[in-house]
């Protein structure tokens, strides 16, 4: 079978018959997001050829034009460039093993949920099947999919993905990572921490006013101020973290500590649950154990960074 180099000059694939407003495509997959997917790509014009070991999930798609491969194989050869959404690696491999002789020359876009290694290893094997392909991570409910809201991140053959640009921003805001097909995977959990913490301690602070009757919705508009304040915090720590050296210009470590120990003892007060602040807590007590008390809070990234030291 072929095998591409990860250095790729060529942007022809021996089977492309997409054009400047259409393309051949095959979505494998039909859930809700696979067909969010489907939907979308006939939505921009697309003739698509879809899939699912459900076959009723497609009447829908069907109805709309799409057409319903009978196994993956003949959904694989329907089209140069297949997108694969389904519900966990299992699946994937299960579905797949029979068809790495039909991807050689194709593009495999692979949009399932799953760890960086696993993304890695299925680009290899994909590679070794002669197919191009892209590791992708949905940053995105269903039905935003098809909008400029669905954030849609991709990383691996940037071949794949500059010809087939068209099509992926018919999906949502497709951003291109890197040439690491783990990345997309990478982003997707860093952003899931970014997400959970947010709402976590949202919901820190509403507990803590209903303790004094006050709604949750009045409440709402003050915490999105205080979350877009903090965002604005994130360039300048970011600058420090990619440099090494923490010298605080807000606020010290033993001082955000003090904060802290003051928000554990407000809610134990108040009879609020005070596990998260005392996570918090512990990490940074952690730092200033040892010896970072006098640094900023980004220097926080030492204690959770495996083999870093603090400058």
């Amino acid at each position: 079978m072929a095998h591409h180099t990860s250095t790729e000059t060529s942007t022809e694939t021996n089977t492309d018959t997409s054009t400047g407003t259409s393309t051949d495509v095959t979505i494998i997959g039909l859930g809700l997001m696979g067909r969010a997917l489907a939907d979308a790509a006939l939505t921009a014009g697309h003739r698509v050829t879809v899939w699912n070991r459900t076959a009723a999930k497609a009447e829908g798609l069907v109805s709309r034009g799409a057409r319903l491969a009978t196994s993956v194989e003949s959904a694989v050869l329907a089209s140069p460039v297949s997108i694969v959404c389904v519900s966990d690696y299992e699946s994937l491999q299960q579905a797949f093993a029979p068809v790495s002789g039909e991807l050689d020359g194709r593009v495999l876009v692979n949009l399932t949920s799953g760890d960086p290694e696993q993304a890695r290893e299925l680009a290899r094997w994909a590679d070794q099947a002669g197919a191009r392909s892209l590791g992708g991570a949905i940053m995105a409910v269903p039905a935003t999919i098809g909008t400029a809201d669905a954030v849609i991140l991709l990383s691996g053959s940037r071949t794949a993905f500059e010809i087939y640009r068209p099509l992926l921003a018919a999906l949502g805001d497709a951003t291109f990572l890197g040439h690491d097909h783990g990345l997309s995977a990478l982003y997707d959990v860093a952003g899931l921490s970014m997400m959970w913490g947010v709402l976590n301690a949202w919901l820190q602070g509403v507990a803590l006013l209903r303790t004094a009757g006050v709604d949750a919705s009045a409440f709402a508009p003050f915490a999105a101020r205080i979350a877009h304040d903090t965002v604005g915090w994130l360039p300048g720590y970011a600058d420090q973290i990619d440099r090494g050296s923490f010298t605080p210009d807000d606020a010290t470590l033993a001082t955000h500590a003090g904060g802290i120990a003051h928000l554990v003892r407000v809610s134990e007060k108040l009879g609020v649950d005070s596990e998260l602040p005392r996570l918090f807590g512990s990490v940074v007590a952690r730092a200033i154990a040892a010896g970072q008390g006098e640094l900023s809070y980004a220097a926080l990234i030492e204690q959770l960074t495996p083999g870093s030291s603090a400058s």
